[in-house]
């Protein structure tokens, strides 16, 4: 029975192919291989396996290792960013790890980009502070001040809408008028 090179599951591992290094792959279970395929944010705590599978001598590990501690590190994961800085890749190796990188960027850039009141990136999930007083057109009610928004979900067509729950009914809130808690 095989093992995920990446997490050591042994619940259905199946080989992937790594996307701009066409000579790699890895043995990921199906979880593995799921959130390096979602554009979601990734389970931090299933990926602190990288601490230990980032070391083989594997290619495509190291490489999928590296991408995806980059991808944490932009998640804010400070643990991720400190095992990136230790990670050591022949150069060869590096290249083809950021070959899909620069390919991802130029993408993103393309992309809508949510951002509160000071600048911080806004995503799907996040909890919102409201800063300002906001009358709701058409629901009677005036939204305070410091009222935190869960679970907020962003309009896929204008990056100055997200939406989100206040006092029951779901509302637009325009980003400059939340920050990011």
């Amino acid at each position: 029975m095989s093992s995920c090179q990446l997490c050591e599951s042994t619940n259905n591992v199946s080989t992937l192919q790594i996307a701009g290094a066409e000579d790699c792959s890895v043995q990921a279970c199906a979880t593995c291989q799921e959130q390096i395929n979602s554009d979601q944010a990734l389970d931090v705590h299933h990926w602190r396996c990288l601490n230990d599978s980032m070391w083989t001598p594997e290619e495509g590990v190291q490489i999928m290792a590296w991408r995806l501690l980059t991808r944490l590190s932009a998640q804010g994961e400070n643990w991720a960013q400190d095992a990136l800085e230790s990670l050591y890749l022949e150069d060869d190796v590096l290249a083809k790890a950021q070959s899909e990188a620069t390919a991802s960027s130029a993408e993103d850039d393309l992309a809508l980009k949510h951002v509160d009141s000071n600048g911080a990136v806004l995503e799907a999930g996040d909890t919102v502070v409201l800063i300002k007083d906001l009358n709701v057109k058409g629901a009677g009610f005036t939204a305070k001040r410091g009222t935190a928004v869960r679970n907020i979900s962003l309009d896929p067509t204008n990056e100055e809408h997200i939406e989100g729950r206040v006092n029951g009914q779901q509302i637009v809130i325009l980003t400059k008028f939340v920050k990011k808690s």
